[in-house]
């Protein structure tokens, strides 16, 4: 790291700021030029931890960036991870306020819901299957505190912009039909979503292009998180990776995500 605790302190501020008033606030990338992925993963640590004091409860986690097309176009050697809060969660048909959100986004997903908790450092897929209650299809909500272009450079954000903005996530809906791994007849690789806004199909794929298998994702966490002494708990909600490009969503949209067997999970924002 190469940020002092009073810097990651005023970042964590300025995400808070721009978030309550929806006016995204300078790139960190610009500011500190020298800054690592480990300040960055720093900064989002600092405003999860004053969303906290605030009265928010971490509910699970999200991983990113999970294709290496993503990977690659973004510099970046592995997945990025982020956190989800209680506030975050909506239930399947919701009615979305796009008036809290800065810069809209969606994206297709399977969730994992664990029984029991998992950790590092050698944790594998089948301690994922093992361990999870049920997997379920999502959809995740991005936003973008940080502005995604510098208007007075031009500079498009970097991936240290991305995770320290809570590798971009702002919520979830969970839906369609959940189903357990050990019991389902179904390889997970195989499971499909064609998600469309308005009627309007804009996205297909499947899970397997999260890693070969959304659980790796799930495994890859587990021992990511535990440099830091961090388990997954039980109960706490994986969202495994997103399987499509990100769908631009608007005030008036309706967006569903149809997984055939599994089910539909669809939103409106309001």
């Amino acid at each position: 790291m190469t940020l002092a605790d009073a810097v990651l302190e005023q970042a964590a501020l300025r995400l808070e700021d721009a978030q309550r008033s929806r006016v995204a606030c300078r790139q960190f990338s610009l500011d500190h030029p020298d800054m690592t992925i480990a300040d960055a993963y720093a900064i989002q640590h600092a405003w999860m931890q004053l969303k906290i004091r605030n009265g928010r409860t971490v509910k699970g986690h999200k991983i990113g960036l999970t294709s290496k097309a993503m990977q690659r176009a973004v510099n970046i050697a592995e997945p990025d991870y982020g956190t989800l809060l209680d506030d975050m969660f909506h239930r399947d048909g919701a009615v979305i306020p796009s008036e809290r959100f800065l810069q809209l986004k969606i994206e297709a997903e399977l969730a994992f819901v664990l029984a029991r908790p998992l950790s590092g450092p050698d944790c594998t897929l089948f301690d994922v299957l093992d361990a999870t209650a049920y997997v379920t299809p999502a959809l995740e909500i991005l936003d973008a505190r940080i502005q995604r272009v510098d208007p007075q450079t031009k500079r498009t954000r970097t991936v240290l912009d991305t995770i320290s903005d809570n590798a971009a996530n702002a919520a979830l809906v969970l839906g369609g039909r959940p189903f357990k791994p050990a019991l389902v007849d179904a390889d997970i690789r195989r499971i499909g979503a064609i998600v469309s806004r308005n009627g309007e199909v804009e996205e297909t794929g499947l899970a397997a292009g999260v890693l070969n298998h959304p659980g790796y994702g799930v495994a890859w966490l587990a021992n990511r998180l535990h440099r830091f002494g961090i388990s997954l708990e039980a109960g706490q909600v994986v969202l495994a990776g997103s399987f499509i490009r990100p769908i631009d969503v608007a005030k008036g949209d309706t967006v569903v995500a149809d997984y055939g067997e599994f089910g539909t999970v669809s939103c409106y924002f309001g």
